[in-house]
């Protein structure tokens, strides 16, 4: 968990900033993975507001060849966290109504865990792949193409696209 206490940084001026370094492990998805990089924490009118610069990695599977592989991910973070006590007189605070909206704690402790786990997920690739050349695997056998050629047959040229065809290997002849 990464947690920072936020107390002295509450009490200061609209603009006050703090950078703090991230080196820690963070649960997410399938386990604890490790997170590094760079948090500043600005003071606004509302709370504090985190901007960070954030690297990780998952291990994914790769949408075509289905071997599992280690993706790094980088993360950019900005988020505002609102506190729900008044840090000078420790009489609570209305919450944020916006929706998803994260806090300070009642100890004035700013937890950078779920925003850093909802990031890395949301930055995950929709079609993960382990090399950008991947070619996958066979239709037929299913053998893996990045590491043998299969065995198959070529399949027969549909006859419908036999005419056009022979003009793209006669095309190829010329060059």
């Amino acid at each position: 968990m990464i947690q920072i206490n936020v107390a002295q940084l509450l009490k200061e001026p609209v603009g006050s900033t703090r950078s703090y370094e991230v080196d820690d492990a963070v649960e997410i998805a399938d386990g604890d993975r490790a997170v590094k990089g760079q948090a500043n924490l600005i003071r606004t009118n509302r709370g504090i507001l985190v901007k960070g610069a954030l690297n990780t990695e998952m291990e994914l599977t790769c949408s075509r060849c289905l071997t599992e592989f280690i993706c790094p991910l980088s993360l950019e973070i900005e988020e505002e966290y609102f506190p729900t006590i008044d840090i000078l007189t420790g009489a609570p605070v209305a919450i944020s109504d916006e929706p998803g909206a994260f806090t300070i704690d009642q100890n004035n402790i700013l937890d950078l865990t779920e925003a850093i786990r909802q990031y890395t997920l949301l930055s995950i690739p929709m079609k993960p792949l382990c090399q950008e050349d991947c070619a996958g695997l066979c239709p037929t056998c299913g053998a893996n193409l990045n590491k043998e050629q299969c065995q198959c047959p070529p399949k027969p040229v549909d006859a419908r696209w036999a005419k056009l065809t022979r003009l793209m290997s006669g095309k190829n002849q010329k060059r």
